[in-house]
């Protein structure tokens, strides 16, 4: 399932990502972990550890690993902490998640994505992840406050909702913007309705949507 090979590509993978500015080895460290070629569909698994994005089921794509080390990283990740992640995808982000942090949610608004998803996860040992199906703009308020919340597609404008599901001193990392091109923002609560916020460059996702789909 991980072989030889594997292991070395992705170690070569992971190498190649500090150069370009990722330099928190505990989020490096769970790159190094997480078998991405487990992911990807058997047509794209000989190209699992080049540095770009892949498309997946129902039209979603797995994020180039570049993207996701930043935007890990731009969480400032503690293993005391409780983590949202809005859009699993194929899972990859939330495997890499679940290294750094006490706890992970993480919600897809695509039934079949999340069903297929969830049994991979639990399959391949990562069934501590607790994933839900649901409107990625609403959250999870049953399980808030969070220290950190990610989303790993592109939003319109900031949700507020996501907002008040953070926790005094927490982040929502989260890409913004009207076009294809996003602009990556990290967002700090500090207090009840003040925030402070960083801009940490242009990325492209595919969209952020409201609703499910069953």
């Amino acid at each position: 399932m991980d072989s030889y090979r594997h292991k070395g590509l992705r170690k070569a993978l992971v190498s190649s990502l500090r150069p370009k500015g990722i330099y928190n080895e505990a989020v490096l460290d769970a790159m190094m972990k997480v078998p991405r070629h487990l992911f990807l569909d058997k047509a794209f698994e000989e190209w699992a550890y080049k540095d770009q994005a892949f498309p997946i089921r129902e039209g979603q794509t797995i994020s180039q690993p570049f993207t996701v080390a930043f935007q890990t990283q731009l969480l400032e990740p503690e293993k005391s902490e409780k983590v949202l992640e809005i859009g699993t995808g194929s899972g990859y982000q939330a495997c890499i998640l679940y290294h750094l942090f006490k706890k992970v949610y993480t919600i897809e608004r695509l039934k079949t994505l999340f069903d297929s998803t969830q049994k991979l996860l639990k399959d391949i040992g990562y069934e501590r992840i607790r994933s839900l199906y649901g409107d990625g703009y609403k959250g999870a308020p049953r399980f808030a406050p969070f220290d950190k919340i990610l989303v790993t597609a592109g939003a319109s404008s900031i949700p507020k909702t996501l907002l008040e599901q953070l926790k005094i001193g927490g982040y929502l990392v989260v890409p913004v913007g009207q076009g294809d091109d996003k602009e990556m923002l990290r967002i700090k609560k500090t207090g009840e309705e003040s925030y402070e916020k960083e801009s940490f460059g242009i990325f492209r996702f595919v969209p952020f949507k409201k609703g499910t789909v069953d």
